[in-house]
């Protein structure tokens, strides 16, 4: 439906009373949604509500159970897979679709190579990469090997390959999940651009300040089915969430739980040095929240891979309750009560392709062992444990993690790390690419381990999660522990002033 304008313009690509089902499980419920020439339309809703689906019918990924798809105003059937791409529909996929062995250029032309004379024009092809990466305002080496990008840099090849390509509408599936706010401006400023020239963009995000920012129109899926679709403008943040979710989200951040200033110190790290990362020292309280903040590229995650034995120290020191941790021995950090949330969840935290169970158990079999076997019945007890302590929502019992929702693995893979029964737990980016709900969920979930005693380290990139969660904050710059804040301390203001070494300050 068109909101405005005094003629109606026939949508790009539109989906009417579409449902999906797999097997006997359905997940799309006669949904209508539509996107219209030169408009940013987003697609909200929580982990599980239907939104990779229908994106995937709408792209040609998937065939809908029932229903029709029409471009410009036609019915369609859309052809297998990308070739939907020879249509104009352009999908930036939430997991990069790119190959490791490839090149740069050689990835952003792939299928649609550049020849002359029967031989590839490499120098044209390499021009044009190097022109698209200019816009986009990264220096990537248009020469560099997919497998030598850091993630941030993959995302930003996928937007490349889209915006190389004439493109009718482009889905971007969390698309700024792992860019900084300065390559999230550039994206948004070429999709405004983009949309200027009349390419259409479904914009798929749990990050509600940004579809407030870019789009146009918000359509909200719960539960598989269409609840709203409406002008932004006459939306906020807030609102979006309680259609989301359908209730009351004042209670997103728990109390804080704040432990007496004698409590014992359960972990010191002192002069710790890893790659780039120099003589970082700070303590852990027992029953804290300790939040890790900083720019992308500040070193967090290095820092705590470096504790917990992921990558070795060159020089520094790591007490549990005492006890010296030896370097790049990450039993030796189990056996000491430590325990380790990849912000990979998909790359290094999970097995996609099995089963809930065995990734549950996947760091704890030890505990499922009988007289030699693994124990089928205490595996399954284990699991409906995990389930009801940590909300796991699933139709089928038997599905593969790969197909579950974001939130969903989230879940799981916090309960697979508390399997070992940690005293110390460091999650890395708690809530990427979930949805607000979920991210209510894992906030409480955060704040009743902390009370039950246990130490919580949270690395993340999201300014009110680290705000509203932790009691001290840690901000790292460029390598190094600038800033060590607490109480009222701790604020947007003051965190960014330490991340982008506006304040000064030796810690340690």
């Amino acid at each position: 439906m068109d909101t405005g304008g005094s003629a109606p313009r026939v949508p790009v690509l539109a989906a009417e009373r579409v449902s999906k089902s797999f097997g006997e499980v359905q997940v799309l419920f006669s949904v209508d949604f539509d996107v219209l020439p030169g408009e940013v339309h987003a697609l909200v809703g929580e982990n599980g509500a239907g939104k990779s689906t229908l994106v995937k019918i709408l792209s040609g990924f998937e065939s809908p159970t029932s229903g029709r798809l029409l471009f410009d105003g036609n019915p369609i059937s859309l052809p297998a897979n990308s070739a939907a791409e020879a249509l104009g529909i352009i999908l930036i996929h939430q997991e990069f679709n790119l190959a490791e062995h490839l090149t740069v250029t050689e990835s952003l032309f792939l299928g649609r190579e550049v020849s002359r004379f029967g031989v590839l024009d490499r120098k044209t092809m390499r021009a044009e990469t190097r022109r698209v990466l200019d816009m986009l305002g990264t220096n990537i080496d248009e020469d560099a090997l997919i497998s030598s990008l850091a993630v941030a840099d993959k995302q930003m090849v996928e937007i490349a390959k889209a915006i190389s390509r004439d493109a009718r509408v482009i889905f971007m599936d969390e698309p700024t999940a792992v860019l900084s706010r300065e390559e999230t401006d550039v994206l948004f400023e070429q999709v405004r651009k983009l949309k200027a020239s009349g390419t259409s963009f479904v914009f798929v995000s749990h990050k509600l300040d940004e579809v407030m920012e870019l789009s146009d129109r918000v359509t909200v899926l719960r539960d598989g089915q269409w609840v709203k679709t409406a002008p932004t403008s006459l939306l906020d943040g807030e609102a979006i969430a309680q259609l989301m979710v359908g209730r009351e989200l004042s209670t997103l951040y728990p109390g804080k739980h704040e432990p007496d200033v004698d409590e014992t110190v359960v972990l010191s790290v002192r002069d710790l040095t890893t790659g780039y990362v120099r003589d970082v020292n700070f303590d852990l309280r027992k029953g804290e929240v300790l939040g890790f903040s900083g720019l992308i590229g500040s070193g967090r995650t290095e820092v705590m891979e470096a504790v917990i034995g992921l990558r070795p120290r060159a020089k520094g020191e790591v007490l549990v309750n005492g006890v010296s941790l030896p370097s790049s021995q990450l039993k030796a950090a189990t056996d000491l009560g430590l325990a380790y949330m990849t912000k990979d969840r998909k790359g290094r935290g999970l097995l996609l392709g099995e089963g809930m169970t065995p990734n549950l158990t996947l760091q704890s079999l030890g505990q499922h062992v009988r007289r030699g076997y693994l124990d089928p019945a205490s595996e399954a007890k284990a699991m409906a444990r995990a389930k009801r302590r940590f909300d796991i929502r699933v139709r089928d019992d038997n599905v593969r993690v790969g197909r579950m929702s974001g939130g969903n693995q989230q879940k799981l893979m916090l309960a697979k790390i508390m399997e070992t029964e940690p005293q110390i737990i460091i999650i890395d980016e708690p809530t990427r690419g979930i949805d607000v709900g979920t991210k209510q969920q894992i906030y409480h979930f955060i704040a009743a381990l902390a009370r039950e005693g246990r130490s919580i380290i949270v690395i993340s990139s999201e300014m009110p999660e680290i705000i509203g969660l932790c009691t001290r904050v840690a901000v790292m710059r460029e390598g190094r522990l600038v800033g060590m804040l607490e109480g009222e301390e701790i604020s947007e203001q003051t965190i960014m002033r330490y991340a982008a070494g506006l304040r000064k300050q030796a810690v340690g």
